[in-house]
């Protein structure tokens, strides 16, 4: 099924935002789960830092080796009292303290009752009044024999860290540890006082994590759905434009190529394929222009020689004739077939250069025996109208082209000198080797050709009758054969005129070696 471009550009769009929005949801739950345990992890080696400075601060003190925490006595309802008042202040103290350190500990537990004054007491006793549920303290000598575990771990265990030969003192790692089907994260070091073990439920790090998936999961299909909606408007907007070149296309016609299409006022892509798109009209409105005009001087050309004919033999078939009228009959009629006939080759000529049917032979020619050549046939047309033909050749001037269609070229060329200069009247031909191009101008003493005109004289049929005389023959395609021969040749052909003064038509070749 073909979709609009608009719908293309949606979908296109509402893609990349789907792949977009996923890529950084993933990153960001990552980065956040990253973090948490990152920080968690930290936490954990704190805990343990502050356990082992108060171990060691007891140790020093009271000179004993860590040993099991004895049995509690059993208290009376005032004692227990007294201590979870204590126990309660203490509380306190740590909620507005961001950090708690062993001298902090120290002064708390001297106001314990004295049999809580063992230091491993002493270091459990700060995590279990902060976050009783949530840490799982474990304390070992290195024997391996565990000496402490806080209340919530009674009778179960935490992994000591396995003394090896290779083990040093400050060696810790982290590890996953189920406990009765909680997850914990796990740290278990090796200070120079004791092994300890801490674990801490990732239960809620989980729930934020879930929190966020499930803000996630809901901000997703909110925020494709507003960027879909988003992006239609945004491609009917940004496609309006050609939607306005469309419906302007259409209204252009064969008979109204000069209408051209609105230019937008961002010059940006739509404008300059709007530009083009004037450029292309703007070169088949010169076509058509071209075509009819065409027609209508082809057809101008050849209803005159048929009309001409026509008349000969309706004079011939209306009475009868001598011999001799019919033999002048014959020789008009025939001058006039011989016109169309030579009307019909060279249009079938320029037609096949068109096309690309007519080959070029390029070989190396020398141009300066062609041109004297040449010459020498229209002096004696020259002669018969008492001009005077002179010649600035230079010799030796070589270039790679097809010598029969370069003698069609020059000749007419020449010939059109002499046939639009006026009796007694000037033609100078001139061949000079200017940077590695044959120039060769031609300019005579002739009527000369209107400025307007000047642009037009290489269009097939283009004549300018009234600045010529009445009796010059000629069907206007001989300078546009000209211009295709030298265009074949990748040169050029200008013409520079002054009415009543005379032209100069200039050929520049390049020169081959």
């Amino acid at each position: 099924m073909k979709l609009s471009l608009r719908t293309r550009l949606t979908a296109w769009y509402s893609m990349i935002v789907m792949v977009t929005l996923t890529a950084l949801g993933v990153i960001a739950y990552f980065a956040v789960s990253n973090e948490l345990n990152q920080n968690l992890d930290v936490s954990l080696t704190r805990v343990a830092s502050s356990l082992d400075k108060i171990i060691q601060k007891k140790q020093a003190e009271t000179q004993k080796p860590l040993k099991p925490a004895s049995p509690r006595k059993r208290r009376t309802r005032k004692e227990r009292r007294a201590a979870d008042s204590v126990k309660r202040d203490s509380f306190a103290f740590f909620r507005q303290s961001e950090t708690a350190n062993s001298d902090s500990i120290i002064a708390i537990t001297d106001t314990l009752p004295e049999d809580d004054q063992n230091p491993v007491w002493s270091a459990v006793y700060e995590h279990i009044l902060l976050n009783s549920k949530n840490y799982y303290i474990q304390i070992a000598d290195f024997n391996n024999q565990v000496v402490y575990r806080s209340e919530n771990l009674q009778p179960d265990s935490l992994p000591v860290f396995q003394t090896h030969g290779s083990d040093t003192v400050d060696s810790k790692k982290f590890v996953h540890y189920t406990l009765h089907s909680q997850q914990l994260r796990l740290y278990v070091g090796k200070t120079k006082s004791a092994q300890i073990s801490i674990g801490y439920t990732v239960e809620e790090i989980q729930e934020t994590l879930n929190s966020l998936f499930s803000y996630l999961l809901v901000a997703f299909p909110i925020v494709v759905i507003f960027s879909t909606l988003g992006g239609w408007f945004l491609a009917k907007v940004s496609l309006q434009p050609v939607d306005d070149i469309t419906r302007s296309a259409q209204e252009i016609t064969a008979h109204n190529l000069s209408q051209r299409l609105p230019m937008p006022a961002a010059n940006d892509e739509i404008a300059r394929l709007t530009a083009t798109l004037n450029q292309m009209i703007e070169r088949l409105e010169a076509s058509f222009i071209q075509i009819r005009q065409f027609t209508s001087d082809a057809s101008h050309e050849l209803r005159t020689p048929l009309a001409i004919l026509m008349g000969e033999l309706e004079v011939a078939l209306r009475s009868p004739k001598s011999s001799e009228q019919y033999r002048n009959i014959l020789a008009s009629a025939q001058e006039e077939v011989t016109r169309l006939s030579k009307v019909v080759r060279n249009l079938l000529e320029i037609s096949r250069a068109e096309s690309g049917q007519v080959k070029i032979d390029m070989e190396k020619l020398d141009i300066s025996i062609l041109l004297r050549d040449i010459c020498e046939d229209i002096e004696l047309l020259a002669e018969e109208k008492s001009q005077t033909l002179e010649t600035i050749i230079e010799p030796n001037i070589t270039i790679l082209g097809d010598g029969v269609r370069l003698h069609q070229a020059f000749l007419n060329i020449l010939d059109n000198a002499v046939k639009y200069t006026q009796i007694g009247g000037s033609i100078l031909v001139r061949l000079v080797s200017e940077s590695g191009y044959a120039v060769l101008r031609v300019s005579d003493s002739g009527v000369g050709i209107p400025h307007d005109d000047l642009a037009h004289i290489f269009d097939r049929f283009y004549r300018v009758d009234k600045a010529r005389s009445q009796d010059v023959q000629g069907n206007g395609l001989g300078l546009a054969i000209v211009k295709w021969i030298v265009e074949a040749h990748h040169g050029t052909i200008t013409a520079e005129s002054i009415e009543g003064k005379g032209t100069i038509f200039t050929v520049r070749l390049k020169e081959g070696k």
